[in-house]
């Protein structure tokens, strides 16, 4: 009876023994999938700490949603930027060279450069004066980084990171836009109300847009670069300026709601988006925790608010216009305003960031790629009226 109580306790440990093997094997099989580059289809990279240096709001890294299937959390892809005391940094800028098939992500001091096939950081450097939102041409080969509001803006090569030239304007150096065409780059100086032009060929400014009434916060352009439209600061609301004649046409004040604090940018409006079809503009509203919509065109009818669950600070769409991403973590469906989820982590904590952007991927190589800003993408004239 001994011997065989002792064979069936055998057979039992080794059965026990074979599922945890098992189970191990599957549990390394699924975090190598979750490492694996993704193949094919849309994807939305969120960089974290995308709101200041909060590490409540996702963690520190890469985040991958999967656009195609839910917005589910696909993976977390690891960064760097670290401060002096050794805490991750806050993310300032998110953008993507497609022919180099590359992430980059500005912290304060830093750049870093990802390949997004590999998932491997290619290089990180500093930046004399720092780093904040920068801009990547059409052709994936020059960036314009702005120093951390400072009084100058870096021209770097985007393979090597080199820097090809300093471009000095006012005093804080911030957003920045590189427009559709490629010929010229559109630069928000905090501390001026004029928006510097920058001719892409010699790297030199060229054009001053306005005065706007107030020092320029986030902006955005229509696909042919002749309407910019800015928020600026006390403004509860936005105002637009005509990109050739450099004029400023008019300022839209936010009806129905009043200006209060804020919790972060000290701006009433910070962070604004043009949808891709050009149609509507959506504007962030901190103190009331709000996306105000307009129609793009004269008057700038104000035609709805949307609620959301905490401060926006930015607002950028998907390159297909279905759906609007603002800060404070909502996917949104723009056609019928519906909030359809929040993102979340693989923790399932709340994901928010200031920094996303959508790649299009297939093969394991990036065949395209969205844009941080909400610029708007019509290829044909929209309707004045």
């Amino acid at each position: 009876m001994k011997t065989k109580a002792s064979l069936l306790l055998l057979i039992i440990f080794g059965l026990l023994l074979a599922l945890t093997f098992n189970r191990n094997i599957q549990v390394e099989l699924h975090a190598a999938a979750l490492q694996k580059a993704p193949a094919n289809g849309r994807y939305l990279y969120v960089a974290v700490p995308g709101i200041r240096n909060y590490l409540g709001y996702g963690g520190h890294g890469l985040l991958v949603f999967d656009m195609d299937n839910g917005h589910k959390f696909v993976k977390r892809i690891k960064t760097q930027g670290l401060g002096r005391d050794g805490k991750p940094a806050n993310v300032k800028g998110i953008a993507v060279s497609v022919p180099l098939n590359s992430i980059y992500i500005s912290t304060l001091g830093t750049l870093q450069r990802i390949d997004l096939t590999t998932e491997k950081i290619l290089w990180e450097k500093p930046y004399e004066g720092g780093a904040d939102r920068m801009a990547i041409s059409p052709d994936g080969k020059t960036m314009y980084l702005p120093s951390l509001e400072k009084t100058f803006w870096n021209v770097v090569d985007c393979e090597t990171g080199n820097l090809l030239k300093k471009i000095e304007v006012v005093g804080r150096a911030h957003n920045t836009i590189y427009g559709p065409s490629g010929n010229y780059v559109y630069l928000a100086d905090i501390a001026s109300p004029l928006l510097h032009v920058a001719d892409t060929k010699t790297h030199t400014i060229v054009k001053k847009i306005g005065p706007f009434s107030r020092g320029i916060r986030p902006f955005t352009i229509n696909h042919s670069e002749t309407l910019v439209f800015a928020t600026v600061d006390s403004l509860l609301g936005f105002e637009v300026a005509d990109l050739k004649s450099g004029k400023l046409l008019d300022r839209v004040i936010v009806e129905g709601w009043n200006k209060g604090p804020v919790r972060r940018h000290g701006n009433p409006s910070h962070g604004i988006g043009l949808t891709p079809d050009e149609k509507e503009i959506w504007l962030a509203d901190g103190h009331n925790m709000r996306l105000h919509v307009f129609s793009a065109v004269k008057p700038y009818q104000q035609l709805t608010t949307i609620p959301l669950q905490d401060m926006p600070g930015w607002i950028t769409f998907s390159m297909d216009g279905k759906y609007a991403y603002p800060s404070s973590g909502e996917v949104i469906e723009v056609k019928t305003r519906k909030i359809l989820l929040t993102l979340k982590d693989e923790f399932y904590n709340q994901v928010a960031s200031e920094k996303m952007v959508e790649v299009q991927v297939a093969g394991n190589k990036v065949v395209k790629a969205g844009d941080q800003f909400g610029i708007g993408r019509a290829t044909k004239k929209v309707a004045t009226n």
